[in-house]
């Protein structure tokens, strides 16, 4: 968009030179890009954001202009020059929402010739080329307020009817740069009776151009779909500054008002005279009208701006004010700024005209939030473990079979809530467990030559029949084996439970669960925290492969409630200082029964080792020739430290021997 310095002037007085003027539009946000001296002039190119379409005219710019400077702004005389009657001309929209306003004002006895200088001039200046006193001035007119106009030759037209409408097939039109377009339904025309002669929003026809032996006129001043010019200019290949307008929206409230000034100006430089007027469609939009709470503005900027401050700058961009309850402002908005509908949108303004610049800098508060109190926290926070421990989150369907549920050999206690009407034979019901899902993720992976699967998911499965359910739910599937490499050489690390275990491990660990357990129930592991079941772990049976079509690979699931996770959840988190002493780290290898618990004998020795007793571990874990059948090899790390000093051998050996001494006696080890 460009505009004139002594353009503004006439719409606002303006004291301050172009180059101050310039700065001030480029830190309201109209970023002047270039400025020219030109001719006696300055040439401001904006550019102008298509949220803005009213910057996209002389009146717009000048708004903005005097609101910066505090001036007063200057509108042009929109009164018509005679009573006009209205005309026969019957103007005919087939579709309003294409077209909500169209008007045509007849004008009589023109004389069709060169333009003044001072208009041809400043026309050249903004980049359009002059062509007669007519067009010249519906060019002018469109820099001027924004608002496009077209002028027919109205003897070439036939009198009877004006119609609004898409083009029919095969419909063709010659545009004024002489081109021949073939029109197709996308295409909204202007028509008389007989043929198309114009392009809705975009370019007339060569069939009713005015040129110099033309006497009488139509102007028109409309409103089109933005969306329908748009698509119609891209299809043509066409570019005009109507279309670039009208695709941004034209103010309905500007339409007649253009169509007079246009008027007037034909009346004083062409000697014409308004014979009638028509229109059809909407005249006035609806004013909306948007709170502004004055003590949230002075928030959400920093600084607190005065009442009658605020005012006086939505006044002079054009919002209209009144007085609501305490310190709320009612705010209505203009039918050119369409594009405020937020409190937000009218505080933005304020900044604009106020001043970034006088706004203090400071840093955003930070209210620090140590605690998850919810499952969308609680689910986020478990994702990130996931994802740091090396596994991929997946999205599988709510609907599965009943068949791969059998076949996983769990039972869910009620029967399956059932679909009604499935789409397939595997989306007959709700699943109540995410484990036949992952289970085709992972058979999907495989089938891409993937060697190892490591996926989880977090979504809710659902439970009950009669009254039914949903529950907050993590499900984690491995499978295939992983090459890893190391100094000491390339490892191959198969899943397995075991894998699935230290990942609940590291869970509980994080969110500071620490009463829990996993117990052994046939054919899966319970995982229980408080002595109540959050979860299980399992080795999917053959039968659930062979239906998941995974060959000569295992895959082992993991089932965990979150909702059950979170009620156990710790909040009272705090720092615990690293050790200012070294540890010493003494192991102990023992042989116990199968039938032995190691939770209960780790829980024991961490009691019975106390203070000196920091870390307990199982480090190996064997069965052989050498390890007598019902019997298993163990080896625990023992780490002891203080807080206070150093250990010494002499200090560690008692407690180690208690510990030892507990093993033989309260479960029948054997020491090695």
């Amino acid at each position: 968009m460009k505009v004139t310095y002594n353009w503004l002037k006439e719409f606002v007085e303006i004291k301050i030179p172009a180059k101050e003027l310039a700065q001030k539009l480029t830190m309201a946000g109209l970023e002047v890009v270039a400025l020219e001296e030109q001719a006696g002039d300055f040439i401001f190119e904006i550019e102008v954001t298509s949220n803005r379409p009213d910057w996209l005219s002389v009146l717009g710019v000048a708004r903005e202009v005097a609101a910066l400077t505090r001036s007063k702004l200057k509108t042009p005389n929109f009164k018509p020059g005679a009573r006009v009657a209205k005309g026969r001309l019957k103007i005919e929209i087939e579709h309003k929402k294409e077209c909500p306003l169209y008007t045509a004002r007849v004008i009589s006895s023109v004389r069709v010739g060169p333009s003044p200088e001072w208009l041809r001039k400043r026309l050249e200046l903004v980049g359009c080329r002059s062509v007669n006193n007519i067009v010249d001035i519906t060019n002018y007119v469109l820099f001027e307020l924004g608002e496009p106009l077209h002028a027919f030759d109205w003897d070439k037209l036939n009198p009877e009817k004006i119609i609004v409408r898409r083009a029919r097939p095969g419909e063709k039109i010659t545009t004024i740069d002489e081109e021949v377009r073939n029109l197709d339904s996308s295409a909204l025309i202007i028509a008389d009776k007989d043929r198309p002669v114009a392009i809705a929003g975009v370019m007339g026809g060569k069939n009713s151009e005015v040129g110099f032996g033309t006497r009488n006129i139509l102007l028109e001043a409309a409103v089109f779909d933005p969306l329908i010019v748009r698509r119609c200019r891209q299809a043509l290949g066409l570019q005009s500054e109507s279309s670039y307008r009208f695709e941004r929206g034209v103010d309905l409230d500007m339409v007649t008002k253009a169509s007079l000034r246009a008027a007037q100006l034909i009346r004083e430089y062409c000697s014409g005279e308004e014979a009638s007027f028509n229109s059809s469609g909407l005249t006035k939009l609806k004013v909306k009208s948007v709170k502004l709470d004055t003590d949230r503005a002075a928030r959400v900027l920093g600084v607190g701006i005065a009442r009658l401050k605020i005012k006086q700058i939505l006044s002079q961009l054009g919002f209209k004010t009144k007085q609501g309850p305490k310190k709320v402002l009612a705010v209505g908005i203009p039918s050119f700024r369409q594009d405020v509908n937020l409190e937000e949108d009218l505080i933005e303004e304020l900044a604009r005209i106020f001043g970034y610049a006088r706004i203090p800098a400071s840093l955003p508060a930070v209210k620090p939030c140590v605690t998850r109190k919810e499952k969308r926290d609680l689910a986020c926070a478990v994702k990130k473990i996931l994802v740091g421990l090396g596994l991929s989150e997946v999205i599988t369907y709510s609907l599965t079979d009943k068949a791969t549920l059998s076949s996983l050999g769990l039972g869910f206690g009620a029967q399956p809530i059932e679909i009604m009407n499935p789409l397939s034979q595997e989306q007959e019901v709700l699943r109540p467990t995410l484990i036949p899902g992952l289970g085709r993720a992972v058979a999907l992976n495989f089938n891409q030559k993937q060697e190892y699967v490591a996926i989880f998911e977090i979504a809710n499965v659902f439970l009950g029949e009669n009254k039914p359910k949903e529950e907050l739910t993590l499900g984690i599937a491995l499978g295939g084996t992983r090459t890893i490499l190391l100094e000491q050489g390339v490892v191959k690390d198969e899943a397995g439970l075991l894998n699935l275990k230290g990942i609940v491990e590291t869970i509980f660990a994080r969110l500071g669960i620490r009463d829990y357990a996993f117990n052994h129930q046939g054919s899966y592991v319970e995982i229980r925290i408080q002595n109540e079941q959050a979860g299980l772990m399992l080795n999917l049976k053959p039968q659930a492969l062979n239906k998941l079509n995974i060959k000569n690979k295992n895959v082992f699931a993991l089932e965990l409630s979150l909702d059950k996770v979170l009620s156990f959840l710790r909040r009272d988190k705090k720092f615990i200082p690293l050790p200012r002493y070294p540890g010493i780290t003494r192991d102990i290898s023992f042989i116990l029964k199968d039938d032995l618990s190691v939770q209960q004998i780790l829980v024991l020795l961490k009691e019975k080792g106390r203070p000196l007793l920091s870390e307990i571990s199982i480090t190996d874990y064997y069965q052989g020739k050498q390890i007598p059948a019902g019997y298993r090899g163990l080896t625990l790390s023992c780490l002891y430290s203080s807080d206070a000093r150093t250990l010494t051998e002499n200090e560690v050996q008692p407690t180690h021997e208690l510990l030892c001494a507990a093993l033989i006696r309260e479960f029948a080890a054997k020491l090695r």
